[in-house]
Formats: structure tokens, sequence, C-alpha cells
């Protein structure tokens, strides 16, 4: 664990402030950073073992709905708020990983049977907390009060990470491979780092939208 852990986090700290200088630069940079990611996932999503084409087509139009809905997010929100949605999820998955660890128990799904319900409750903690602190140093005027409304946003997008990693995980199970890459020590793929947000970032677009 401590190894995998290590590996984890030096590729944090590499990965993670490369994202936060695209994200804050002007929108040209952000769209550079965006069709990087979203042909990186394509590739790995289509050289999965999946047998049916249209399940194929259908996951790069939806890679590619989610990568237009992180444009418009943070260009229609600003970057605080798209910072703060990839903020909870980095720290749910953190909590995920670090608590099924370190307090093991029951296995939550055979979809993915490293996950745990310690967890389930990790990624909880840990998103709640990281997405409150993240709130009181930005101090933006979008988040000018701690109402139960934010604590409630923010388990909701830690309940989606957390069921777009399930469902990644489906098809890695199918595909019958552990990740969908192997470019990023400690992580796997770039899918695998990314498998909540896709799934995060459309529906609060969609909710933004209507």
């Amino acid at each position: 664990m401590i190894k995998e852990f290590e590996k984890r986090l030096l590729s944090s700290l590499i990965l993670i402030p490369i994202a936060i200088f695209f994200i804050i630069q002007g929108s040209v940079f952000f769209i550079f950073f965006l069709s990087i990611l979203f042909l990186a996932t394509s590739y790995e999503w289509l050289k999965m073992n999946i047998k049916n084409n249209l399940l194929k087509l259908l996951g790069v139009i939806f890679l590619l709905f989610s990568f237009y809905s992180a444009f418009f997010l943070r260009d229609t929100l600003g970057p605080d708020f798209f910072l703060f949605i990839i903020c909870v999820c980095i720290f749910t998955d953190i909590g995920g990983y670090v608590f099924g660890k370190v307090f093991k128990g029951p296995k939550l799904t055979k979809i993915s049977p490293n996950k745990t319900y310690a967890g389930v409750a990790g990624g909880f903690i840990l998103s709640l907390i990281a997405g409150l602190i993240f709130l009181k140093i930005i101090e933006d005027e979008l988040f000018n009060s701690y109402t139960i409304d934010f604590l409630i946003f923010i388990f909701i997008i830690s309940l989606i990470s957390q069921i777009g990693d399930l469902i990644i995980s489906y098809f890695k199970r199918k595909a019958k491979i552990k990740d969908t890459g192997k470019f990023l020590p400690g992580h796997g793929g770039f899918l695998d780092r990314v498998d909540g947000l896709i799934f995060v970032i459309p529906i609060i677009y969609l909710y933004t939208i209507i």
C-alpha cells in the first residue's frame, strides 16, 4: 500500500499544479488542455476490449459532451467554481482509497472488488472537509455562506463521482483489465483519474442550463 500511495502522491504533486495552471489561464489554454484529455481518454476507451461498436461510439460522444460541459462551466461560472468541483472529486477519490486501505471491511460490490463501505464513507468525509476548506480559502461571493445547501451540493458531487468510478470499473471488469492505461504512475490511465469527473461535470452543466 505504501509504495502504491507514494506513486499516487508523487504523480498528484506533478499533475495537480499542471491542471490548475491550465484551468486558471485563458480559454485558449483550457481548450488545449481539454483537447489533450479528450483525445487521451477517448483512446483509452476505444482500446478497451468492448465488442459493441455502438457502445464505443456512444462512449466517445459522452466524453466529448463531458469535456464541452467542462469548458462551459469554467467559462461561465469561473475557474474558482470549476476548481471547487475538481477539489471535491479529488478528495472523494483520496478518501475512498485511504479509508478503504486502512479500515478495509465489507466489500461494496463485485463490480469493483477493491471498493469498500469504509472507502465510500471516507470519500464523503474527506470531500466535505476539503470542499468546506476550499470555500473558506477562496472567499468568493458565489460561496458567501455555509448553508446546508452547500453541504448537500458537496455530498451530491461526491456521490456522483463515486458512481462514475463504479461505472468505469464495470467496463474495465468486462474488458478484463485493471487500469485503462499505464501513463500515470500509481494511477493507471487518464480515464482512471477522471472517471468521476466525467460524470459529475455534465450533470452540473445540465442542472445549470435547466
